[in-house]
């Protein structure tokens, strides 16, 4: 009986088999419809239902892992992930990369992908995890392997990864191996106008910009998009055209166009950041403080100490040098307003946040140059430019002015000569020989034109300065008593070179030390015309040369001719005029210096001191004296006030002089 019963109960057991089995096809077919209507939500609860029923289903843990990947709940997927890995031996390396990528997590990103299988969709995450990183170079050689793939949009990310990189030179080369026009899509106009702004192609990079918003409401439009939403789609557009007028000098156009996207406010949150920092740029110093309150907006301070970061995300979604750009702004700002605590604060923080940037070393140096320590300052350039000779110098040139600003020639001059490729240019030349002479080192000073003259000699320049350098040179030399090199200098010039220039100041030098040779290169000078009848003897009577304009050019000038010079008229002095009844001879005492001022502001002037001993006037309000009644002039007007009743009495109530003098011992 008991086998009997085992064979009843498998019907039972198959029909219960097939029942989860046709659940799970109606939870797939709901599943798959909320995947398509972005409930992704919804996506997820289905899922787990899958998964309660078949706990290993691949598809339910892809769809789980997708959905919640497109609903933003990234450490619910890592979560997720980590979970699944215990129990499923599905590769979950994709997945994790790309979490770790939305999360800013970026080396772990890239060594998750080690050893994945170089499919496109893999590639595609390493060049946005490159590019995130700043590998612009590996991230352009990534796309240079998906080049053959059927990729949708492919050269849009590609020729942005150029002009990152640095390399918008090969756009169009790009473009012409992968077959399509700049105007095929209104990105690929914008990202090729932006390598016309790398190559300083600004003009060509205004069209292009204005195609590539013609191209890009028109698009939008057909997608039937509001005018709000294809504002904001087509907002870089309208930055990167504002930049443009900027550069061009329309900084009109340019700063109504950043604040018509400021306040519209119609923009994504990094072109609404970028634009907010130029108009700051495009203010300069002015405004400093309107500028510091919108700034102080995207950028947010840290939990811990010395940590700045951007708010709404933009760290992820700007780039490093558009990032550091909002930075410098804040920085800038912070010196014109001199909050230097937090200018101090800031400039600390910003070699930890750029560590292959030359700026926040620069700023660094100006806040201590604001604080009036300019040793300190060439003291942390001269450091950064020991450890980084390949980015020194801009660091040279900044420590270069601010020691000659602060009075420290010598190590202007020492920052100057370590720039290699411009150190024996003229102009370099010129100011490390000004700032050595000012510092005292004439032999330096030497020594370095002796040095520019070697390297000019071995130069295989086009636009060879030697001869500017052995000029310049012979004169220093001829200034500071070294007359025999300075001849010898200007003897070569004058063998290679044949200047007269050279040729005069051979002669004025020769003539110091060797005469003959002196009279022998005066010989090689062609005489003016129409001076060879001038008397030497007469020229040398005159007190020079008149500028006159009925001067004949050529001949004897008649100024030099003493018949014709005209005698200087000599001005007669006039007697003075002196008032009736004064003698000169007998003038008297001096008149009083002051007597053009009041008497009240003469030096000589003694106030009259009242009496403190006069007669009090005691009695009720209103009450007048007796005796100073009886004194009022009888003739005064009746009808005077009470004000100039008690003045009459107080008049007739002071002391006498005697009284006064009394008072006083």
């Amino acid at each position: 009986m008991a086998p009997k019963a085992r064979e009843k109960a498998k019907p039972a057991a198959a029909a219960a088999a097939a029942a989860p089995a046709v659940a799970i096809e109606d939870l797939f077919t709901s599943l798959n419809r909320h995947i398509q209507r972005s409930e992704f939500d919804l996506a997820v609860k289905v899922s787990d239902q899958v998964l309660s029923i078949a706990p290993g289903d691949e598809d339910a843990i892809r769809c789980k892992l997708v959905a919640l990947i497109k609903n933003d709940s990234i450490d619910d997927a890592l979560s997720a992930i980590q979970e699944f890995s215990k129990k499923s031996s599905i590769d979950f390396s994709f997945f994790k990369a790309y979490c770790l990528y939305r999360q800013n997590k970026l080396d772990e990103a890239l060594e998750s992908l080690k050893g994945q299988e170089g499919n496109s969709a893999t590639m595609l995450l390493e060049s946005q995890i490159l590019f995130r990183l700043g590998k612009m170079d590996a991230c352009v050689d990534v796309y240079q392997k998906l080049q053959k793939s059927k990729i949708d949009s492919l050269e849009i990310n590609f020729v942005a990864g150029l002009v990152s990189a640095g390399r918008a030179s090969e756009v169009q080369g790009t473009m012409d191996s992968l077959r399509v026009k700049p105007t095929s899509s209104f990105e690929l106009a914008y990202n090729v106008a932006c390598s016309l702004i790398e190559r300083n192609k600004y003009k060509d990079a205004e069209q292009m910009l204005l195609s590539a918003r013609r191209i890009g409401q028109e698009t939008l439009m057909e997608e039937n998009l509001a005018d709000d939403d294809i504002e904001i789609e087509l907002a870089p557009l309208a930055v990167q055209l504002a930049y443009v007028q900027q550069v061009l000098g329309n900084t009109q156009e340019a700063f109504e166009s950043y604040a018509s996207i400021i306040k519209k406010n119609l923009a994504d949150d990094s072109s609404l950041a970028v634009a907010i920092s130029n108009l700051i740029t495009l203010k300069g110093p002015k405004d400093v403080s309107d500028g510091l309150r919108k700034l102080d907006k995207l950028i947010e301070k840290g939990e811990g100490p010395l940590t700045f970061h951007l708010a709404r995300g933009l760290d992820l979604k700007l780039s490093q040098k558009q990032r550091e750009a909002i930075y410098v702004n804040r920085m800038l700002l912070l010196l014109h307003s001199n909050k230097l605590d937090q200018a101090r604060e800031l400039a600390s923080a910003l070699p930890g946040m750029f560590p292959n940037s030359i700026m926040p070393v620069l700023l660094q140096a100006a806040v201590h140059v604001r604080e009036n320590k300019a040793n300190k300052a060439e003291e942390i350039l001269g450091q950064f430019a020991n450890k980084f000779p390949e980015k020194s110098k801009i660091i040279l040139l900044a420590r270069a002015q601010i020691a000659a600003a602060a009075g420290h020639p010598q190590i202007a001059a020492e920052s100057l000569l370590k720039i290699q490729d411009i150190q024996h240019k003229p102009a370099t030349v010129a100011t490390i020989v000004s700032l050595k002479e000012r510092a005292g080192d004439i032999d330096g000073a030497d020594a370095v034109f002796d040095s520019a003259i070697k390297w000019w000699s071995n130069a295989m320049a086009e636009d060879n300065k030697l001869d500017v350098i052995m000029q310049e040179a012979a004169s220093f030399k001829l200034r500071h008593g070294k007359k025999d090199e300075a001849a010898r200098l200007y003897e070569e010039l004058v063998k290679s070179h044949g200047s007269i220039e050279a040729l005069v100041g051979l002669i004025q030098t020769a003539a110091h030390t060797d005469i003959q040779k002196a009279e022998s290169y005066e010989k090689q000078l062609k005489p003016l015309p129409g001076l060879k009848g001038i008397d030497v003897e007469s020229l040398e009577k005159t007190s020079g040369a008149k500028n006159t304009e009925n001067t004949p050019a050529v001949g004897i000038p008649e100024a030099y001719e003493p018949k014709n010079k005209e005698k200087t008229k000599k001005k007669r002095k006039r007697k003075p005029k002196y008032p009736k009844g004064f003698d000169p001879a007998n003038p008297g005492p001096p008149p009083d210096p002051e007597r053009w001022l009041p008497k009240r502001e003469r030096s000589s002037y003694r106030p009259k001191r009242k009496d403190k001993r006069a007669a009090q006037i005691r009695g009720s309000q209103g009450a007048v004296v007796k005796e100073a009644a009886s004194n009022v002039n009888p003739k005064s007007n009746q009808t005077a006030n009470s004000k100039g009743t008690s003045q009459a009495s107080t008049e007739q109530a002071r002391p006498s002089s005697k009284s006064r003098k009394k008072s006083r011992n």
